[in-house]
């Protein structure tokens, strides 16, 4: 079995190397928004590969055609009694 990340054959510094990097480019209070929106970009990406392979088509929303509308009751202009 291979190690962790010896695909890209990085070290332990090497990653810290570029962890460092990152700290000085972005900032302390930017990464950890930006943690979050690769993880969130990458769950989708892996919803939408699912949802692609799957082989039954996703039934379509329940939702009606029209939304349906109170009816308006108008009053008549008149004496008041």
């Amino acid at each position: 079995m291979l190690p962790p990340l010896a695909i890209f054959n990085l070290g332990p510094w090497e990653i810290a190397f570029i962890l460092l990097l990152a700290l000085l480019l972005f900032g302390g209070k930017k990464l950890p928004s930006l943690a979050k929106d690769l993880g969130s970009g990458i769950k989708e990406f892996k919803k939408s590969l699912s949802s692609a392979t799957s082989d039954e088509p996703e039934p379509p929303p329940a939702t009606p055609a029209f939304k349906e509308e109170e009816p308006v009751v108008k009053k008549k202009a008149g004496k008041k009694s």
